[in-house]
């Protein structure tokens, strides 16, 4: 498009700004800190789990991140706690069971948070998942016991997504 006012036009209907156009997206997956054994439906996180979460943060609080994304669960809301309070942030949530669940929160990133950086907590079975989404490789499976990984997907304005895949905490 040749003409500002038309592209700036275009990109308000379509929600997203000219500039936030020009910028890659990335985003920061994680899967929830350790939780505890009880209630089975919705543990919350143990002190390991809660120490994990302030090594997020120490982590991710220089990262610029602007938008929080957590799924339902206790677990994963706590997890990114202590981020959305150095950032007085507020979490969106999504909900875990949703069938396209994955694909609802890639949708929500492109959408709403394109050309920012953004966090979000999920779990074991949906880490790999929403990176696959965003455009990336699908990275392994997560195991049971591996509460540390951390994925950042970049996502240009133009080309593909890529994912580094590291640990924290």
């Amino acid at each position: 498009m040749r003409n500002p006012l038309l592209l700036v036009v275009a990109t308000l209907l379509l929600g997203t700004s000219p500039l936030a156009a020009q910028r890659s997206t990335t985003v920061i997956i994680v899967r929830h800190a350790e939780k505890a054994s009880q209630p089975v439906a919705d543990p919350p996180l143990t002190e390991a789990g809660q120490a994990r979460a302030q090594a997020l943060l120490q982590v991710v609080k220089d990262a610029g991140v602007q938008a929080l994304i957590s799924t339902d669960f206790a677990r994963t809301r706590a997890t990114i706690a202590p981020v959305s309070m150095y950032l007085g942030a507020t979490t969106e949530i999504v909900d875990a069971r949703a069938p396209d669940h994955a694909q609802a929160v890639a949708r929500m990133i492109l959408r709403g948070h394109r050309g920012q950086t953004v966090l979000v907590a999920g779990h074991s079975n949906t880490v790999p998942d929403i990176v696959a989404a965003l455009g990336a490789p699908r990275p392994a499976p997560i195991c049971d016991a591996g509460y540390d990984n951390l994925y950042v997907v970049t996502i240009p304005p133009d080309g593909p997504a890529t994912v580094v895949h590291a640990t924290y905490g």
